[in-house]
């Protein structure tokens, strides 16, 4: 009845519910936590009122955390919706596919082997080692003459995965940075500071670059051939789209580390909710995703408060079960 009742909501209606539950979101996680700030505190701390008993950790540990968090949470989300639509494969995310844990072992490298390591610089080993990664899961899934199938894309993903965070702990351990890289990239918003965000803009950038190739999104999630037929110039857009993401998912590694589920959970509940038009998912994966991190980077500060839960632990535990789900459901899309 109550999804029934939403479907028959327009777009931006929709959009609008999203975007209140994203607020609301993200006001619970600024007000709440080990110290108890009150709404007045976060209103202070908004407008730069300074002297609040809490406005240095509102201004300096909770306002950068929870921004990065609504980046990281959107760049995955999206990054996962356009692997699926351009490969067909619902089972397509970039932890899953191993460009999170090539844009590990590109960290631990970057962490280890370079004389200054600033964000930028982390950011662009990301890249590079999300790169590396989806050129061997691309080259494995695609090499006998059936071509690619979902569960093959997702075995030789599996199998890169491990292969280059095993290159990643041996990096950490043999230069002994073992602890340094296991904090950055055990997947959590701890420490993030406005330093940090210096990333974020290269997320926004991938973010305007995947809303404006929507439609074209769309039209690949039908059929290469058909594709081709409606005028698409599928040669220059997939190596676009496939940069996109991979932007996408080294810039979130570098803000908070290796990280699965997202992209895989977040576009499938946006197609049940506003179908399977990339103009509509993207959007709105932009805002759910962001939603989705906040709310679980919050749970991970409060459910053992003053200690952290790492959230890479509590979104597993969510998207584990509905990864096995889509597999009985023979890698079908939910919609």
């Amino acid at each position: 009845m109550i999804n029934a009742s939403y479907q028959k909501l327009s777009f931006s209606m929709k959009i609008m519910l999203a975007a209140a539950a994203l607020t609301a979101v993200s006001s619970m996680a600024l007000g709440l936590g080990a110290a108890e700030t009150t709404l007045s505190d976060v209103f202070k701390a908004i407008i730069g009122q300074s002297g609040g008993e809490y406005y240095e950790v509102l201004r300096e540990i909770r306002f950068p955390r929870v921004i990065a968090a609504f980046f990281v949470g959107s760049a995955l989300a999206v990054a996962g919706a356009v692997m699926q639509g351009m490969t067909r494969n619902p089972l397509a995310d970039p932890g899953l596919l191993g460009l999170t844990s090539g844009a590990n072992m590109g960290l631990a490298a970057a962490l280890a082997f370079l004389p200054v390591t600033s964000h930028l610089t982390i950011m662009a080993a990301c890249f590079i080692g999300s790169s590396i990664a989806m050129i061997f899961v691309y080259s494995i899934g695609a090499s006998n003459k059936q071509g690619m199938s979902p569960f093959k894309l997702v075995l030789a993903g599996a199998a890169v995965s491990l292969f280059l965070q095993a290159i990643a702990d041996g990096i950490a351990l043999l230069t002994n940075l073992a602890k340094d890289v296991s904090m950055w990239t055990a997947g959590g918003l701890v420490g993030t500071t406005w330093s940090s965000l210096i990333i974020v803009p290269f997320i926004m950038m991938g973010l305007f670059i995947a809303l404006a190739l929507s439609r074209q999104v769309t039209i690949m999630s039908l059929n290469e051939e058909v594709a081709i037929g409606l005028g698409q110039n599928t040669r220059w857009l997939k190596p676009v789209l496939l940069v996109t993401v991979v932007l996408l998912a080294g810039a979130a590694v570098a803000l908070i580390g290796n990280l699965a589920f997202v992209g895989l959970i977040i576009p499938h509940i946006v197609r049940r909710w506003v179908g399977s038009d990339y103009r509509r998912i993207i959007p709105m994966a932009i805002l759910l995703g962001g939603a989705f991190m906040i709310f679980a980077d919050f749970i991970g500060r409060i459910i053992n408060a003053p200690f952290e839960t790492p959230v890479v632990s509590l979104i597993a535990i969510i998207g584990l079960p509905f990864f096995l789900f889509l597999v009985k459901k023979g890698g079908r899309n939910i919609v």
